[in-house]
């Protein structure tokens, strides 16, 4: 019952981390009028906080060293002192600098928590339950960004700030309260670079990795640009950018649930193949019923249902495949991510202005063979169960 309660309360906490991740895609450009310059330098910024998480397995691997409970409260300390730097002094700066360390502080706390789990929970229901953290990336976009929006709509585009940085401080009491200060699960590891070399020499981690590489790239090109598209297109204001974030809230929503019904059932690597082909399927689809408002949400809605699909199945599978060094694995997860995101970004403004969103979710497709690819890399070896 304790685990379960802990499942559900880091469940509500990743929702605050993900509203602030995740708030700056549907309000892209509100956020660049309000601080009057063109999205290509927000595009930048956006850039800069994916490339920033290359560095993610210096700090995250800290849990390996000090323990889960230690990451997680470095994370939440990051995060809240980044968003309340905008709260102080919103401008261009601050903003770029709250979206850095709010990516640290949530890249701290990921890795952490997922070997905090990993380490309690078999591996075969541990797809289940990684799922039911992961809703928190859902809920963030069903009811985190929309009241984001509504403050936002009502007091400009820094209100959502001051409200987080009190969630963060509410957020480092309650994870000090609920996780135990001595964990028995948990073996501290007194050498971080031996962790390094143990995953950066496995050959299946890091072609495991690189999936995450790929799919990130493919889903940060939409997500980039998504709101843009529909301003364009339809002339969606905020409030409708808003309920379209949470149209996509609930599509991930239910691909979280497909993870929980599906994919400790079916296997973590045919769950993974199912997902990256359902989502270049949704990604060819998307441009094609795309031509009315009704039409993009539906493809807004399955190509976001295959992507988070993909992503559980892919994070439960990561999390087997070196036990010894689990955080600094994931950890090294979470670096595939933010370079994969890092491509997305830099590539989806110039794409977007130069050939339209067709060759936006063409290229989605790309990628997304490309960690087909390198699963099968995985599989071959004989590494994924």
């Amino acid at each position: 019952m304790r685990l379960r309660f802990q499942l559900l309360i880091v469940m509500v906490l990743r929702t605050i981390f993900n509203t602030m991740h995740r708030m700056v895609y549907p309000f892209l450009g509100t956020f660049a009028r309000g601080l009057g310059v063109d999205i290509t330098a927000l595009s930048f910024a956006l850039t800069g906080r994916s490339l920033v998480g290359a560095f993610v397995p210096l700090i995250a691997s800290v849990s390996d060293q000090r323990g889960r409970r230690f990451g997680m409260l470095a994370g939440i300390t990051l995060f809240t002192f980044g968003v309340a730097l905008v709260a102080i002094w919103p401008s261009l700066w601050t903003l770029t600098a709250a979206l850095i360390l709010a990516l640290l502080g949530k890249y701290m706390f990921d890795p952490a928590m997922q070997a905090y789990f990993g380490d309690r929970i078999p591996y075969q229901r541990r797809g289940f339950a990684l799922a039911v953290t992961e809703l928190g990336w859902s809920f963030a976009f069903i009811l985190g960004v929309p009241v984001m929006g509504f403050l936002i709509a009502r007091y400009g585009w820094s209100a959502p700030f001051p409200v987080l940085a009190l969630l963060g401080v509410g957020m480092f009491i309650v994870i000090w309260w609920v996780l135990p200060k001595k964990d028995a699960n948990h073996v501290p590891s007194s050498n971080p670079w031996a962790n390094f070399g143990i995953v950066l020499k496995n050959v299946p981690a890091l072609a495991g990795i690189s999936i995450a590489m790929w799919a990130s790239a493919g889903n940060e090109l939409v997500n980039l640009i998504f709101g843009i598209w529909l301003e364009d297109s339809f002339g969606l204001q905020i409030a409708a950018l808003a309920g379209a974030s949470a149209v996509i809230g609930l599509s991930e929503l239910s691909g979280e649930g497909l993870v929980a019904l599906l994919t400790d059932r079916i296997g973590k690597p045919r769950a993974l193949a199912l997902g990256l082909s359902a989502n270049a399927g949704a990604a060819i689809l998307l441009p094609l019923i795309g031509q009315t408002e009704v039409g993009a949400l539906i493809g807004l809605f399955l190509f976001y249902i295959t992507f988070e699909y993909t992503l559980v199945s892919h994070i439960s599978m990561v999390t087997e495949l070196v036990p010894s060094a689990r955080a600094t694995a994931m950890a090294f997860n979470v670096t595939g991510h933010s370079l994969g995101r890092a491509i997305g970004a830099f590539l989806a403004p110039f794409i977007y202005r130069q050939y339209g969103f067709l060759f936006v979710a063409l290229l989605a497709v790309v990628f997304n063979v490309f960690g087909l690819l390198a699963l099968g890399r995985l599989r071959k070896d004989g590494s994924a169960q």
